[in-house]
């Protein structure tokens, strides 16, 4: 369908012509759930804060708790495990850091979603306002629908990116970390992992990074249904530029 098929009065605020009819065509109502699901993707994942506990048990010193906190944007090689004690530890313990640098992942991943948070603002407002617009400039449909075609194709890359450095971070702060650990190694001390805080949420930021690739790829043919080249081709069928069938 294309936008303003219900005839649904236009309202005024402050000068300007709201018509809502968009929002419950396909067109416009997936545009309000990419806006959302967007959200949810940065923010599952941009606000995350961990933690990683290991118990050290050295020379006057037993199970003594040590942790590295983490956080988005996951520049692990930055997080350093707690002194436990190092005059009972003989002097031992050296400072550990946790392994990998995984910015570059989360961050393309959640500056993608933010942006196409503003974008679906953008043009959620260009089609409840400025209605007309979109339906005479035959350039804005055509935009619209190149952005949405890239945007599915990104979302699929910075999911899929993101996913793979989840995988590794839930490594480097598992329990692996402990044959690592260079002051473990000394005679007379040992470690055991403890516990990492869960990561429910930023497996919840992949599954929304998919949906967001399904919505936007779905959304691309009710956006080229907008395009002159989707109306081109419905005139054409039309106006009879295919030759007829011709009986028997």
């Amino acid at each position: 369908t294309s936008l303003g098929i219900y005839r649904v009065r236009p309202r005024k605020m402050f000068g300007l012509q709201f018509n809502l009819s968009p929002l419950w065509e396909p067109l416009g109502f997936i545009k309000l759930l990419e806006w959302i699901f967007s959200v949810f993707a940065f923010a599952t994942c941009g606000g995350f804060k961990g933690v990683t506990t290991v118990l050290v048990s050295c020379k006057g010193l037993v199970n003594r708790t040590v942790t590295a906190a983490f956080a988005y944007p996951f520049r692990l090689n930055k997080a350093v495990f707690s002194v436990p004690d190092p005059t009972r530890c003989n002097g031992t313990w050296t400072d550990f850091h946790l392994v990998g640098n995984f910015s570059s992942s989360a961050q393309f991943f959640v500056t993608f979603a933010a942006l196409v948070f503003l974008y679906s603002m953008a043009a959620l407002v260009l089609y409840v306002v400025y209605t007309n617009l979109y339906q005479t400039n035959s350039k804005i449909p055509i935009i619209d629908y190149i952005i949405t075609i890239a945007a599915a194709f990104l979302w699929l890359v910075s999911t899929a990116a993101w996913a793979k450095a989840l995988t590794d971070i839930k490594i480097s702060t598992g329990p692996l970390i402990v044959s690592e650990m260079t002051s473990c190694k000394v005679p007379g001390s040992s470690c055991v992992f403890a516990s990492v805080t869960n990561m429910g949420s930023l497996n919840v930021s992949v599954v929304f990074g998919l949906l967001n690739m399904v919505l936007w790829a779905g959304n691309a043919w009710f956006v080229y249904k907008e395009t002159s080249f989707h109306k081109l081709n419905s005139t054409s069928r039309v106006s009879g530029l295919y030759p007829p069938v011709t009986g028997i």
